[in-house]
């Protein structure tokens, strides 16, 4: 099916995480995507599990499917003359060029952006960093977890009376992924608008940094007063009534209770008569009368497994959620209702069902592809595209440019 980027091309220069996202979200959504690779080795996502069987193998990495879906790859020696060359030559032909090298790379191998630009004048550039194309932190090592501690976002994560935590698996680096992906849009549309390729740069840094996820607000804060919006605290507790993480016959729930929804709860719970019981209906808002409530509470929740829990209280309007694992969300009855995972084939990895598509186009829904084997599209894009005869294409391989 075609998608709202359809005839976009991008050639993805990006490796990891976020950048590749990014990308992904582009392919997922009709634009060609021809992802550069190294010879031999590849992204490094394709060294990252999980693997089936737990087995590493550089055409089996979960991560790199799921980050890849209907990219084509070339893999290209940018460290020769040739690689450079052929490079280029894929600029020529882009809307938009996306990079994650480390700072002055591209500059230092003689492909940067003024190199690009006489390439292809009209095509955009965005260059994916840590800490940005200059400044004292340009050169600093960093993964998620760095990152989301530098831009003072981890400080205020877990609990008060422990070391500050990491948000889990790569939260920061898909949220900078999803920054990257709009910030595309911008520049693939300035650069179509004005005939001159726009220069996008992207710290993953100042992403995090500005983001709404406690980020942003609290540089604001630190301005006003000195102190923090949101800081690590221990649950606190507002009202007499059960609010956050209970445990049920299976699991664990996530409990929101307003005084105002007081009444939901009791119906929920099948205690109607303590509606209008003057002594439960007078404490609501007074949080030393908790004990009293969760000792009616408890049994009820404990007797019930979590879908069922979330499912009584969510009929009342009582908004309660299963805490789900992962097993959970893949069998969750909304997901597959809404029919959103997608089943994907790979010729190495073997057929499984993949998160679809985020955000749903009616007239132009957009298709996932099968993620690239190494290298799958180099001959094709150089004879095909490029014009190279098979002969050229075998000596380019045997030179190591290919």
């Amino acid at each position: 099916m075609t998608g709202p980027l359809e005839g976009a091309r991008v050639l993805d220069l990006t490796q990891g995480v976020a950048g590749p996202y990014a990308t992904k979200l582009f392919s997922d959504y009709g634009a060609e995507v021809t992802k550069i690779e190294r010879p031999g080795r590849g992204d490094a996502s394709r060294r990252l599990g999980p693997f089936p069987r737990d087995e590493p193998h550089i055409e089996t990495s979960g991560m790199f499917l799921h980050l890849n879906t209907g990219k084509r790859s070339v893999t290209l020696d940018l460290a020769t003359a040739s690689g450079r060359d052929l490079l280029l030559r894929l600029a020529a032909e882009a809307d938009i060029i996306v990079e994650s090298f480390r700072p002055s790379t591209l500059e230092r191998l003689g492909i940067g952006p003024h190199e690009l630009a006489e390439a292809n004048p009209a095509a955009a550039l965005v260059r994916i960093s840590s800490f940005g194309q200059d400044g004292p932190y340009r050169d600093f090592e960093a993964d998620d977890m760095l990152l989301y501690a530098a831009g003072g976002v981890m400080q205020v994560t877990g609990d008060p009376e422990r070391e500050p935590i990491k948000l889990g698996l790569y939260a920061p680096l898909f949220f900078a992924g999803c920054v990257i992906a709009g910030m595309m849009m911008g520049a693939l549309r300035t650069s179509l608008r004005d005939g001159q390729g726009e220069r996008v740069e992207i710290s993953i840094h100042e992403v995090l940094t500005a983001s709404m996820d406690r980020g942003g607000p609290n540089i604001v804060a630190y301005q006003y007063s000195g102190a923090l919006m949101i800081e690590r605290i221990k649950n606190v507790v507002y009202s007499g009534l059960p609010s956050g993480v209970y445990p049920c016959a299976d699991g664990y729930v996530q409990v929101a209770t307003q005084p105002a929804w007081f009444p939901r709860m009791c119906r929920a719970m099948g205690r109607e008569d303590l509606i209008d019981n003057e002594h439960y209906a007078s404490n609501v808002f007074n949080p030393d009368f908790l004990p009293e409530m969760e000792a009616i509470f408890y049994p009820w929740v404990l007797s019930h497994t979590k879908q069922e829990v979330m499912e009584i209280a969510q009929a009342e309007g009582w908004p309660v959620c299963a805490i789900n694992t992962v097993e959970d969300a893949y069998r969750d009855p909304a997901f597959r209702a809404r029919d959103f995972f997608r089943t994907i084939d790979h010729p190495v990895a073997g057929t499984f069902e993949y998160p679809g598509l985020p955000i749903r186009f009616k007239r132009t829904p957009g298709e996932m592809g099968v993620a690239p084997l190494l290298g799958e599209h180099t001959y094709e894009v150089l004879t095909e595209r490029l014009g190279h005869t098979p002969q050229e294409v075998a000596i380019l391989g045997q030179r190591g440019v290919i």
